[in-house]
């Protein structure tokens, strides 16, 4: 079968490319850039750093910083009169996935017009969009890279997964040196989503020889350094290294794609508001546990690329091991269960129901080596729960 890869035009990547963003604006044809960010990003001054580099090179730059975590189709109302105020010609998404998805999502609108929903999976969206550079500022979502946006539908809480290349960023700007100062408990959830997309794109019934390579990469590369980055956020090795991962997962799963973790995750942060990297850890050991059966090859691959089995293990046994080993990380980056976040078990108990069926529904789970059925999903939400 045919893989179909998509990829951004252009790639910059290495600590403290993001200076070089007027060029790649210039690159791309555009000279009315809206740098579509968040608060915290404008309160660090990393925001109007940038807005200032696009002014000395003589780009006529706007910035609207507006984007929520999470975002909602309400929340992107804002930004689309952004985009038509300043007549950008370019979105340049800045920050975690939150404000990357939502330029991705400008970009579309404020071409095509409409309700977000109408583009939601199993929609597939060609264009015509604004181009986008993406920026990230944390390692973890790949949005940069992606052919994906997540916006929460406001009237229904339902997290809608839109795909197709309208999504994907023209250019991607990809500096370690702006993840510096990320807190550790943002550290461990991106770095453990940057990890679920690995694996879950390398095990995905999608999987293709060109993901696959990728896939082995980041998920070492994650081994080496996601507990010492949580650890000691200064150490540029580390955050390099996990940079360069989240990125290469993000091509992963753009060109594969996710399963079973993400289509049970994105219904707890839409019902509970629990971050989407979060969600992803608290369903990581539980549901490749769940899945191992069908595919114990490729989990033991994972296993031996993360460096917790060996090439003499057997399959069954390398795979067992890497579940014990999600269960270790899950523990030394302090995850949360559910419960422990503060959830309670009565309103976690009557979200089942509707978190299955949108589970089911955005059609991810169907890409799992192992097909859940309702009653499967339902019972791994409450395995998490404690």
């Amino acid at each position: 079968m045919t893989a179909i890869i998509a990829l951004p035009r252009v790639m910059r990547i290495g600590g403290g490319s993001s200076s070089e963003v007027a060029e790649v604006i210039g690159d791309l044809g555009a000279s009315r850039p809206l740098l579509v960010t968040d608060r915290f990003l404008m309160g660090t001054g990393a925001a109007s750093a940038l807005l200032d580099e696009l002014s000395r090179a003589g780009l006529e730059p706007a910035v609207w910083a507006d984007t929520v975590p999470d975002p909602t189709t309400d929340s992107l109302v804002s930004g689309l009169s952004a985009v038509a105020d300043h007549n950008a010609d370019l979105l340049i998404g800045f920050g975690g996935g939150s404000p990357l998805d939502t330029a991705k999502a400008l970009a579309l609108l404020s071409v095509q017009g409409g309700e977000m929903k109408h583009y939601k999976a199993p929609r597939q969206n060609a264009g015509p969009a604004l181009p986008v550079v993406g920026i990230p500022t944390t390692a973890g979502s790949g949005s940069e890279s992606t052919q994906y946006t997540i916006i929460t539908d406001s009237a229904t809480d339902e997290k809608m997964l839109c795909t197709g290349a309208a999504f994907l960023p023209a250019a991607t700007i990809v500096d370690f040196e702006l993840t510096m100062s990320m807190p550790a408990r943002l550290t461990a959830d991106t770095g453990i989503d940057a990890l679920t997309h690995a694996v879950e794109a390398y095990v995905s019934r999608k999987a293709n020889i060109f993901t696959d390579g990728l896939c082995m990469t980041a998920i070492a590369m994650i081994g080496r350094h996601l507990r010492t980055a949580y650890a000691d956020g200064t150490d540029r090795v580390a955050r390099e290294g996990m940079m360069i991962a989240a990125t290469q997962a993000g091509i992963a799963f753009s060109n594969s794609s996710v399963a079973l973790v993400h289509g049970m995750s994105r219904p707890i942060g839409a019902h509970f508001h629990i971050a989407h990297g979060m969600s992803n850890a608290m369903l990581f050991p539980a549901v490749t546990r769940f899945s191992v059966p069908a595919a114990p090859s490729r989990y033991a691959d994972c296993a031996r690329a993360w460096g917790c089995a060996s090439d003499t293990d057997d399959d069954l046994l390398a795979a067992e091991r890497f579940v014990d080993e999600l269960v270790s990380l899950s523990r030394d980056l302090a995850v949360p269960t559910p419960e422990a976040f503060g959830i309670a078990n009565d309103a976690w108990e009557s979200k089942i129901p509707v978190m299955v069926e949108q589970a089911l529904a955005s059609g991810s789970p169907s890409n799992n080596p192992r097909i859940p059925s309702a009653d499967d999903v339902a019972a791994v939400y409450r395995e998490i729960y404690r």
